[in-house]
C-alpha cells in the first residue's frame, strides 16, 4: 500500500473544500459589508489571471501547444459560461442566501451534468441498468433536496449558540444588507450557477483534447472572464466608491477568492485528478458543506432549518448515487473492452495457424 501515495491527494483535496470553505464565509462577510457581488467576482478574476502567470509559462511555456483562432473561440465560451455566467450568478445568490445553502445547491452538478449530457445525447441514461438506475433516481433525488432546501425553510433545528465572538462578524451579521436576503432568489441564482458550470463541462472536454495546456488554458479564460465580469460590474456600479478596496476585508475576501479558490485549488485539483482521477475528487465536494455548516453556525450566527438540513442530506444522497452509478458504468465500460480486445485478439491468434499452413503448402508445391 502506497501511503503517501494515498495520503497526499486526500490531504490536498481536504485543503481545497477548506479553501472554498474559507472563501464562501470571507466573500459572504464583505458582500454584508456592502461590496457588491459584480465588483467583487471582477476582482476574482483579475487576481486570478494574475496569479496563473506563473504556472502557464513555467510549466508549459515548452510543451505549450499552438493557439489557434478556433480554440480561442472555444475557450472565450469556456469563460462566459464557467467563469462568468458561474460565477455571477453564484455570487448574486450568494448575497441573497446563505453559505449553507450555497454550498448544499452547488452538490447538484453531477445531476445537472448528467440531464445536460442526455440531452445532448453525449450519454445514454441505460434505465435497464443498475447504474442507469442509480443516475436517474440520483438525479431525482438531488432535484428533490434543491426544491425542498430552496422553498422550504421549517421551523428552527436547536444546536445551542456559537460560544465564539468574532466582533467583525457579529457586526456585518446585523447589518441591514443581511436582512434583504431574498431566499428563494438566491437559491434559483444558485441553481443557474450549476447549469452554467455544467455547461462549461461539456465545452470543456473539447478544449482539453485539442489543448492539452491546463494551465494556459485557465490563464486565458480568468483573462477573459476578468474583462468580461468588468464591463458587467461596470454596467451595474457606476460609483468609483464601490470598486475601493480599502476596506480590509473586501480586500482579503478578493485576494483569497482568486489566489486561493481558483490558482491554488485548480492546481491542486488537477493534480488530484492526475493521481486518482476525477471520480475520486467528487467524493469530498459534501466535506465543503459540512465544514461551512459548521464555520457559519460558529462564526456567522447562521441558523439551522428544517427545510436546508433535510434538503442538503437528500441533495449529498442523489450526489453519491450519480457518482456510484457513474462509476459503475466506467467499469462495466472497461470490463467490456478488453473482453472485446481478448476476442480480437482470440481471432488473430486463430488465423494465424491457417494463414501460415496456406503459405507453407504454397511453399511446398512450388
Amino acid at each position: 500500500m502506497d501511503v503517501v501515495g494515498d495520503l497526499l491527494p486526500f490531504l490536498a483535496m481536504v485543503i481545497v473544500q477548506f479553501g472554498f470553505a474559507g472563501m464562501n464565509i470571507t466573500s459572504k462577510l464583505a458582500m454584508d459589508s456592502g461590496m457588491k457581488p459584480l465588483v467583487l467576482v471582477s476582482y476574482r478574476q483579475i487576481f486570478a489571471t494574475i496569479a496563473m502567470v506563473p504556472f502557464a509559462y513555467f510549466f508549459e511555456w515548452k510543451t505549450r501547444p499552438k493557439i489557434t483562432k478556433t480554440l480561442l473561440l472555444q475557450i472565450f465560451l469556456c469563460s462566459l459560461t464557467g467563469v462568468t455566467g458561474n460565477q455571477v450568478f453564484y455570487f448574486v445568490g450568494l448575497e441573497n442566501s446563505t453559505p449553507t445553502i450555497g454550498c448544499a445547491l452547488t452538490n447538484i452538478l453531477p445531476a445537472v451534468t448528467f440531464i445536460l449530457a442526455v440531452l445532448l445525447r453525449q450519454e445514454s441514461v441505460g434505465i435497464r441498468k443498475i447504474s442507469g438506475q442509480a443516475k436517474m433516481f440520483g438525479t431525482i433525488i438531488c432535484v428533490a433536496g434543491a426544491m425542498l432546501l430552496s422553498f422550504y425553510h421549517g421551523p428552527i433545528i436547536n444546536i445551542g449558540e456559537s460560544s465564539i465572538h468574532w466582533k467583525y462578524a457579529d457586526d456585518m451579521g446585523s447589518s441591514s444588507s443581511a436582512s434583504k436576503s431574498n431566499f428563494i432568489l438566491g437559491s434559483l441564482f444558485i441553481m443557474a450557477s450549476a447549469i452554467c458550470w455544467a455547461i462549461w463541462f461539456t465545452l470543456q472536454v473539447k478544449v482539453s483534447d485539442k489543448f492539452p495546456a491546463p494551465y494556459t488554458s485557465t490563464f486565458l479564460m480568468c483573462f477573459m472572464g476578468s474583462i468580461e465580469c468588468v464591463v458587467i460590474a461596470l454596467g451595474a456600479n457606476h460609483e468609483l466608491s464601490q470598486w475601493s478596496l480599502r476596506s480590509p476585508g473586501r480586500l482579503v475576501a478578493a485576494l483569497y477568492a482568486g489566489v486561493v479558490c481558483s490558482a491554488l485549488a485548480f492546481s491542486l485539483t488537477s493534480w488530484s485528478i492526475q493521481k486518482k482521477g476525477a471520480l475520486y475528487v467528487s467524493v469530498f465536494s459534501p466535506l465543503l458543506l459540512v465544514i461551512v455548516a459548521v464555520l457559519s453556525w460558529a462564526l456567522l450566527r447562521e441558523k439551522l432549518y428544517v427545510g436546508t438540513a433535510v434538503g442538503s442530506v437528500l441533495i449529498v444522497a442523489g450526489l453519491y448515487a450519480v457518482l456510484w452509478g457513474k462509476d459503475k458504468e466506467t467499469k462495466v465500460k472497461v470490463f467490456e473492452e478488453i473482453e472485446a480486445w481478448k476476442g480480437e485478439k482470440g481471432d488473430v491468434e486463430l488465423q494465424l495457424p491457417a494463414n501460415s499452413y496456406g503459405n507453407n503448402a504454397a511453399h511446398a508445391a512450388n
